[in-house]
């Protein structure tokens, strides 16, 4: 299976949306199975109204850095909950050495 860059599913997509291109001329005006441009329409339509796709890679720059942040976050909570359970324990420890 070809797999596209972000980039390219943006302007094929944006053929259908932006420019009047049905779905079977912007597949093969871009050389891509009508399936793939069909995805990626829905795809771009979704993103553009603000919604981060949850269960595959985005195809705008904005949903990218969300999802990129996002990312960012659930390994800044994961760092702040090992820290947390290594403070607790260190505590412990300090506690039961001085009684």
């Amino acid at each position: 299976m070809k797999t596209y860059p972000p980039e390219f599913k943006v302007q094929a997509a944006s053929l259908v949306l932006d420019s009047g291109y049905s779905l079977k001329d912007a597949a093969k005006s871009s050389n891509v199975s009508l399936s793939a441009i069909r995805s990626w329409v829905k795809q771009l339509k979704t993103e553009r109204n603000g919604v981060t796709p949850q269960n595959s890679n985005a195809i705008t720059a904005q949903q990218q850095h969300i999802q990129a942040l996002e990312k960012r976050i659930q390994k800044l909570e994961l760092e702040k909950e090992i820290l947390k359970k290594a403070s607790a324990l260190l505590i412990s420890d300090n506690y039961q050495s001085t009684h």
